[in-house]
């Protein structure tokens, strides 16, 4: 009996040893261990945000709105305080079946339930974005395009996330009166300072709305920073694929692509002949056309203008005026104006964003008289950008110095300091009594009572022009791009407004109205 109770211990003392062996390994295998971690808690990730991008008075571009997300724990009770809520009821539904708990999207924060947890996430953009080309798009967490490119290492060093932890049984359902762990992202104040002005962007963008292709870049005199640009048609992030097939090419910032100019181009030849000493005293007869060689140009006014002097020219926008004036001048001294008020040269607003410089003839192509006279008034090979118009305007309306045109004023940890700040800078561009002379004449032409872009309760400086672009419709009608660029008010500039209306038609009608309804808003 004795030996049969001791064999009987043994093997029990056996058993046992063997059970905890095959415990201890299976208590090391990775997805046990995997399993048995899940067993414990969930965590249901709500959202994050990155970097914030401002406009110069520290108002948020992109994270100014936010999102309702409601993380639930199906209990009946919870289903029926947040389903009158949810955007998606179907998708709510579905997840409600699963049993575990899950995120949604809510339309409001004030859900009153034990199981119900909002929390109001900061949204990348918003539902009519401002200043969309600009600002650029990130796809799977990476800047694609404009300034999320441009910064993106800055924008994305660090990521906010909102989330909720449960504790958990082995189906994945939530432990009952077990406390779940909140937790909350930092407000991202970190980002990017940039010159632009919400308001006047948000102005930009209404009074925009007149216009089917084209763009608006309003620009501080002084400094030459860039207040608003807007290009249209825009996009969204959601209507990307209908962007890429829009023949229309909305993804495109029209404010750096380079276009014909037309008579805007009059004031660098006004210029051109101001520091040549022949503007005052030069005049012609205008009877409708001139003849340069074999090539005859006719004027918008088949009549003809009759004797102008430069006032009258740069107001009733005379081509045989100016043709005339061209051959008084050199190729080389127009191409030098043209060169210091920043035709030619490329404007750099981020290391990744960069402005075309647009084309101008060559020296000997000027040496050609019909070539130089195609040059004096803004057609032939000549194109620029908005950008680039905007910038020479500013230049005559300050004392003649060039501003390089800023659109970063920095980064910023707090939303409020800016860090390592670039200060505008500016070329030397054309002599401070040149500029008074351009002013003049902008303010003389935009006196005119039927130039369509004047505000009655403050007076400005400006120049429209209709540039041909050698391309026709199915009638035979030439596609024109409408233009015009303004100071106000004029006593003390202190904005500029370029408006390009492309393919539109004539400068007054098309674009003239637009800079109307900015200036007036922007002075309001």
């Amino acid at each position: 009996m004795h030996t049969r109770l001791a064999i009987l211990r043994l093997g029990m003392v056996i058993c046992f040893a063997v059970a905890a062996v095959y415990l201890a390994w299976l208590m090391q295998r990775s997805e046990l261990v995997e399993t048995a971690a899940q067993q414990g808690s969930y965590t249901c990730t709500v959202g994050t945000a990155e970097g914030t991008i401002y406009d110069r008075n520290g108002t948020p571009l992109v994270n100014a709105a936010t999102t309702c997300s409601a993380v639930v724990c199906p209990t009946p009770e919870a289903v029926e305080a947040v389903l009158p809520h949810v955007l998606d009821a179907v998708s709510f539904l579905e997840q409600v079946e699963q049993g575990r708990p899950f995120v949604c999207t809510v339309n409001t924060a004030e859900i009153d339930c034990d199981d119900v947890t909002v929390l109001e996430i900061p949204k990348r953009y918003s539902n009519h974005q401002l200043a969309q080309h600009l600002i650029g798009y990130t796809m799977e967490g990476e800047g694609v395009t404009g300034l999320e490119y441009a910064f993106d290492s800055v924008l994305r060093e660090n990521i906010s996330e909102w989330s909720v932890t449960f504790a958990v049984d082995g189906t994945g359902g939530a432990l009952a009166g077990e406390p779940k762990q909140v937790r909350y992202g930092a407000n991202p104040t970190w980002g990017v300072v940039t010159t632009l002005d919400a308001r006047i962007q948000r102005i930009c963008e209404t009074a925009g709305q007149q216009l089917e292709k084209g763009c608006i870049v309003v620009m501080d005199v002084e400094s030459g920073d860039i207040l608003g640009l807007a290009s249209f048609p825009s996009y969204t992030i959601d209507t990307l694929g209908d962007a890429l097939n829009d023949p229309d090419s909305p993804l495109i910032n029209r404010a750096c692509y380079a276009y014909p100019v037309g008579s805007i181009f009059k004031l660098v030849t006004a210029a051109c002949a101001y520091d040549a000493g022949i503007a005052y005293q030069f005049q012609w007869d205008c009877d409708g056309a001139i003849s340069i060689g074999t090539q005859r140009f006719r004027c918008h006014d088949l009549a003809g203008h009759g004797m102008q002097n430069m006032l009258l020219a740069m107001r009733n926008s005379c081509n045989p005026y100016f043709i005339a004036l061209s051959q008084e001048l050199s190729g080389q001294s127009l191409l030098d104006t043209a060169s210091a008020l920043g035709f030619g040269t490329e404007i750099s607003l981020t290391a990744d964003l960069t402005a075309s410089g647009g084309t101008l003839p060559t020296l000997e192509q000027l040496t050609l008289p019909a070539e130089r006279a195609n040059f004096c008034f803004g057609q032939g090979v000549l194109t620029a950008t908005p950008l680039q118009i905007a910038r020479m305007t500013c230049a005559i309306a300050g004392d003649g110095a060039l501003p390089l045109g800023r659109l970063i004023r920095g980064v910023t940890e707090n939303g409020r300091e800016v860090l390592s700040e670039q200060k505008p800078a500016k070329a030397s561009g054309i002599s401070a009594d040149t500029a008074a002379f351009l002013r003049n004449l902008m303010c003389y032409t935009a006196a005119d009572e039927d130039f369509a872009g004047s505000v009655s309760s403050f007076s400005m400086g400006a120049k429209t022009s209709t540039a041909q672009t050698g391309r026709y419709d199915a009638d035979g009608e030439e596609y024109c791009h409408g233009w015009v660029t303004a100071f106000f008010p004029a006593q003390k500039p202190q904005y500029v407004v370029t408006v390009l209306a492309e393919d539109a038609g004539y400068g007054n009608e098309t674009a003239a109205p637009v800079l109307k309804e900015i200036a007036a808003a922007i002075m309001a």
